[in-house]
């Protein structure tokens, strides 16, 4: 079989069209969301709506990656994860193009339901797919690449923001959501099933995936909920920041828009450096190991936003922030993948993280509260705490405390 290099390891060919193909989807959902981040000034002042409306559109959207996660990873689990995966694109791609056409919060409200539906299936079925397509020591690494792919996305969407809201108003922007639609005939066509899943698929004992499995018995109900604790705290630090943080920087600093986007990409290229940082930790030491170093690290560097003067400490406060808060973004998927059997593997993922994001989405509405009300230092104190708990309940739970990518687990039956 055809082989070539990736991060120094052999990569077959469906290997790489795997992390390509995840890569590119995770970009174009980062796209999306970004395009949100950008858009939001504008969406408030064009439809007169309070910080906590705005913050609403965020939280919507979330609610639809949790209601899509479910549905798409008990399908992907059942089905298959590339059909399952070409879905959940074509979904978010028109939903996100159709936002052209909104003219009120409530449409607004509406597409980004269905938009988040589409989403909130994709990740859970790409994590699984690169799960069980490259060996357990390899896949904390594999999912940081393709987190840092997902960056790609956002880089673009600020590329895009600042030369086309000027010129053709916040709406256009969102055009460019039709172009996951050629990556869905991509993946479609080239990409194939695990051998892990079809083995696993062809059993004859097989059990149907259902959610019931992730709370029983007692001590994997714990594991469950804790886990879906930690991604509630790193989906409320990174959509509390990414959408709130441009605002916050146009109106407390008087940076324009294009400004704005200078200080975005910064941030990203820290999140791009500590994703690759995290997921190297997290296959060589540990998950506790790794969580710990990120999560105290997160605590810390929030407040640096706010003893930023100008665009130059801006710049390298994002990257700080970036490389700490968001590095430990692909590391769930990994763990995940490593505690929950094959049969329930893409419904783990979805549920989990989608329960995350769900709730921690609503940080965008309670940033939103706070800065009508409070000072910018009350703002990254809330983050902060956040941070300080998702640690401690970290340390709480025993199948993390000798977590290592190469470690055979308990509930865990990967064998790629």
């Amino acid at each position: 079989m055809e082989t070539t290099k990736l991060n120094m390891f052999t990569t077959t060919r469906n290997q790489r069209r795997t992390i390509l193909s995840t890569s590119a989807g995770f970009a174009l959902e980062n796209m999306d969301v970004m395009f949100l981040s950008f858009a939001l000034a504008p969406i408030i002042a064009e439809l007169h709506i309070s910080g906590a409306a705005a913050g609403m559109i965020s939280s919507i959207t979330n609610l639809g990656m949790l209601v899509g996660g479910i549905i798409f990873g008990l399908i992907g689990d059942r089905v298959g994860r590339v059909k399952t995966f070409t879905y959940t694109i074509f979904i978010f791609a028109f939903a996100t193009a159709a936002m052209f056409f909104a003219n009120s919060i409530w449409l607004i409200y509406l597409l980004r339901f269905i938009a988040g539906i589409g989403a909130g299936g994709e990740y859970g079925v790409g994590i699984t797919l690169i799960a069980e397509n490259f060996p357990k020591h390899r896949v904390g690494r594999m999912t940081s690449v393709a987190a840092v792919g997902g960056q790609v996305g956002a880089i673009f969407a600020a590329v895009a923001a600042a030369f086309i809201m000027p010129r053709f108003g916040w709406q256009t922007l969102f055009l460019i959501g039709l172009l996951p639609v050629i990556l869905a005939f991509l993946v479609r066509k080239h990409l194939q099933e695990s051998d892990v899943f079809l083995t696993d698929k062809a059993r004859a004992d097989r059990p149907k995936a259902h959610l019931g499995e992730l709370f029983a018995p007692i001590k994997l109900a714990a594991q469950t909920l804790g886990l879906m604790f930690m991604v509630v705290v790193q989906i409320a630090g990174y959509f509390g920041l990414m959408n709130w943080l441009p605002t916050i920087m146009q109106k407390q600093l008087g940076i324009t828009i294009s400004g704005s986007s200078l200080w975005m990409i910064a941030t990203i290229i820290g999140m791009s450096i500590g994703m690759v940082t995290f997921g190297n930790i997290l296959d060589r030491l540990g998950a506790r190991l790794a969580y710990g170093i990120f999560l105290l690290g997160s605590a810390a560097s929030v407040f640096l936003i706010t003893v930023v003067v100008n665009e130059v400490t801006l710049i390298f406060a994002g990257m700080i922030l970036g490389f700490f808060s968001n590095g430990m973004f692909g590391g769930y998927g990994a763990i995940i993948s490593r505690l929950y059997p094959t049969h329930v593997r893409a419904t783990a993922n979805n549920l989990i993280v989608n329960v995350g994001r769900a709730i921690g989405g609503f940080s965008s509405v309670v940033i939103g509260f706070l800065m009508d009300h409070y000072s910018l230092v009350m703002v990254m104190g809330f983050l902060a705490t956040l941070y300080i708990l998702s640690f401690v309940v970290m340390l709480s739970l025993p199948a993390l405390r000798c977590l290592k990518m190469g470690v055979k687990t308990e509930t865990s039956d990967i064998d790629s």
